[in-house]
């Protein structure tokens, strides 16, 4: 997340935090709209099985937050859209300005979708949810799809996989599964 200090010009490109306020159930939610006109928009997303009208059970992706979207563009691109849908908003920054919408890196971004893009099965996390008894050891993962990335072992009692947790701060968390034979431990 930018800091008020690291606020960007209108006319650069930059990864803009934004609600979706149509419904669970909606059939064009705003990741879908804001993708077919032409905008990077990330989701992220979780498998959950459903009972569709016949009966049958089968597995979908859905949001894991479902107001939750991340959209990749400028300020005077994406502000035309946002006033022309009124279900969608940007979320702005606490403490900041008025009117100061909430971006993240483009480094922070490009990480965290590369590490949840890598495990299909990645699981999400909430700031909240994650106690400071959860964070393990510090590893670093050499080879594989996740080479080069740093960070903690998700460390949940029961838990027999190995899960590098990848965190966009003080936003959203996600535990991607880890093969152990691509662990190193630094001290």
């Amino acid at each position: 997340m930018l800091s008020a200090a690291e606020i960007i010009s209108p006319d650069v490109p930059q990864w803009f935090v934004m609600r979706d306020l149509k419904r669970a159930n909606a059939l064009h939610p705003a990741y879908r709209q804001l993708a077919e006109e032409g905008f990077e928009v990330y989701t992220p997303m979780q498998w959950v099985v459903r009972t569709g009208a016949n009966g049958r059970r089968r597995r979908e992706r859905v949001p894991f937050v479902r107001d939750l979207l991340f959209v990749r563009s400028t300020r005077s691109l994406l502000d035309p859209v946002v006033r022309a849908t009124a279900t969608l908003q940007y979320r702005f920054m606490r403490g900041a300005a008025f009117g100061t919408a909430l971006t993240v890196r483009d480094t922070d971004m490009a990480r965290f979708m590369g590490a949840t893009a890598a495990d299909e099965s990645a699981r999400f996390y909430s700031p909240d949810e994650l106690t400071a008894q959860m964070y393990g050891r510090r590893i670093r993962i050499v080879g594989g799809p996740l080479d080069g990335y740093q960070g903690r072992l998700l460390s949940v009692k029961g838990m027999r996989k190995r899960r590098l947790i990848v965190e966009l701060p003080g936003l959203l968390t996600a535990a991607v599964e880890v093969d152990p034979d691509f662990i190193s431990f630094v001290q």
